[in-house]
This record gives structure tokens, sequence and C-alpha cells, in this order.
């Protein structure tokens, strides 16, 4: 059978895409994004590697994978202490010789206004030890292995608030504004050494860690996250943002006033959390996630039009690039 140039060129970025056989490492997979996450890059046929610190969370997240046809492994890990992660990462060699892909998905958030947090630099410590350190610490680990594999990518799960510059937010967004920038730093460091990586900027997603602070606006179910760093995993962008991120990092640029005039009605407008004011919750408040559904036209041409928008979507500079 004849190829043509077109047909060899489709066929490289097919089997560039591909997932099948590939060794993914998920922090943070016991529950919310990195569980869906886990999920959905099994039943691409990668490997998967799981690392949180709750194990009976993690069994039952390789029990479902199993069950499902896939082939996970499950390892406790807490990103913030070296020993532990260095420990971890020489058995995941050791039992699977390499790593072929990071999720940084292992987060704490705080949401809390500035004014409030004058005696709890606790706060920004704690986020910093997980959100960045934690990340840094595991991308170090596993550099040298990718280096000399020639071949590695490395998806950090960011947040749009750092474009928008969500108030109530600081440390959270701090934290994820260092490992951005960490990010592209390395990245153009390691082209020669074929390791790449993808930031998303995630918007708000509906998983237990959300909802201490409430009702924060409209959010994303965890599979559809999970579905978006599946892409980041096959596709290797550079960034994957929302519309929302861009707007208002172009806005921060061009009216930079108008922007912060803006955000400052939106800090008025919502109120802190009982959490953040130092009240006590009630008691099943961590187990509900606000759910923002919105209604959807659910006919063939209601499908054809979303379908036409998200496309439309990805080719807003700085969307998907």
């Amino acid at each position: 059978m004849t190829h043509t140039p077109a047909a060899d060129h489709l066929s490289r970025r097919r089997t560039r895409r591909d997932l099948t056989g590939r060794h993914v490492l998920i922090t943070g997979a016991s529950s919310g994004i990195g569980r869906s996450a886990a999920l959905a890059v099994a039943s691409k046929g990668a490997v998967v590697l799981l690392l949180a610190r709750r194990e009976e969370e993690l069994a039952a997240v390789v029990q479902q994978i199993g069950a499902e046809g896939g082939r996970a492994y499950a390892y406790r890990c807490d990103v913030t202490d070296a020993e532990s992660v260095e420990q971890t990462v020489k058995t995941i060699l050791d039992e699977h010789d390499h790593v072929d892909m990071l999720v940084n998905n292992a987060g704490r958030s705080i949401r809390r206004a500035v004014h409030r947090s004058t005696d709890r630099m606790h706060d920004f410590e704690r986020t910093m030890a997980v959100n960045y350190f934690g990340a840094v610490r595991m991308t170090l680990a596993l550099l040298p292995q990718m280096r000399e594999r020639k071949f590695g990518h490395i998806v950090n799960i960011s947040s749009a608030g750092v474009q928008v510059a969500t108030p109530r937010f600081a440390a959270y967004l701090a934290s994820k504004a260092a490992l951005d920038k960490f990010a592209e730093v390395t990245a153009a460091e390691m082209l020669a050494d074929n390791i790449t990586f993808t930031t998303i900027h995630m918007p708000l997603v509906r998983t237990p860690m959300i909802a201490p602070s409430g009702k924060q606006g409209p959010s994303e179910s965890p599979e559809w996250a999970a579905a978006t760093i599946v892409r980041a995993l096959s596709e290797r962008p550079k960034r994957i943002d929302v519309p929302l991120g861009t707007l208002a990092e172009y806005g921060g640029l061009f009216t930079p006033r108008t922007k912060d005039r803006i955000m400052h009605r939106y800090y008025r407008a919502l109120p802190d959390s009982p959490a953040a004011r130092g009240e006590t919750a009630p008691a099943d408040a961590h187990d509900v996630v606000p759910h923002h559904e919105p209604r959807r036209d659910r006919s063939p041409a209601g499908r054809v039009t979303r379908t036409v928008l998200r496309r439309a979507a990805r080719l807003v500079p700085g969307t998907y690039w």
C-alpha cells in the first residue's frame, strides 16, 4: 500500500497523541479532579500511577480502574515531604522503569481576604508547600530519567484565577502563579531534551475542595476537568485556558485600572465565607459541593450549536495554544 506524505504525517500525529502504554503519574489522585483524571487517562490505555496521602481512597480508584479493564497502581505519598517523594519516586522507577508523563494536580485552596489574613502567615506557607514546592519537588525528582530517555511531558494544574486575579485568593493564586513561571522557564531549558510542559488554567471545578468557600460562581464538573487533562497529555499544547481567563489577562494588560475597579466590585458583591470569618460551618458543609448546572437545550440543533461554540472557543487566542 502506498503512503502519501499527508497520510504519514497523520499517522505520526496519531501515534504522538496515543496514550496507550504511557506511564502517567497523577498526584492528588484520591478524589476530585485527580480521581476523575485517573479514570479518564486509564480508559485511554495508559498505565496510571496514583499518588495521594489517603490509601483507602487510592485503593478504591485502583479497584475501579481494574474493574473497567485498565491498569493502575497506588502509592501513598505526601508531596510536601522531601523524603516521602524521594522514596516514592525510587519505588515507582524500580517497579515501572520510567515515568513518561506527570500531572501535578495535588493542591490546597484558601479563600480569605488579605485583611483577614494578617495574623495567618501559615495560610500562605501551606498553599506554597503543596501547590508550588510540592509540584516542583515532583518535577525535579522525575526530570533526570526523562532527560535520559529524551522524552517527558508535565501537566501543571493552575487556575484561571491567576489570569483574573480573583479577590480573596491571594495565597492560592500566588502559589499557582509561581508554578506557572517555573514551568515556563524550565520548558525553555528542556527543549533539546524533548521535555514539554502544559499549564492548564482551570476554571472553578465542583470538588470537595471548594465546598467550605460556598457559592463562588459558575463551575465545571470533575469529568470536564479530566477530559481537559487528557487533551493536555495527548496533544501537549503549551497552555490551555478558558475564554474568561484570556479576556481578563488582556484586560489587565490594556485597561489595568478598569480591571481593578471591576474586580473590586466583584469583591464587594460576594461576602466572605463563614470559614474565612472564623465562624463554625454546619457539620455537613464540607461534604456538599456547590452545583450550578445550567439548563441546556437538548435538541439536535442545541447540540450542534454547543459543538460549534466549543470549537470556536478553542480559536480564541490563549484558549488553546
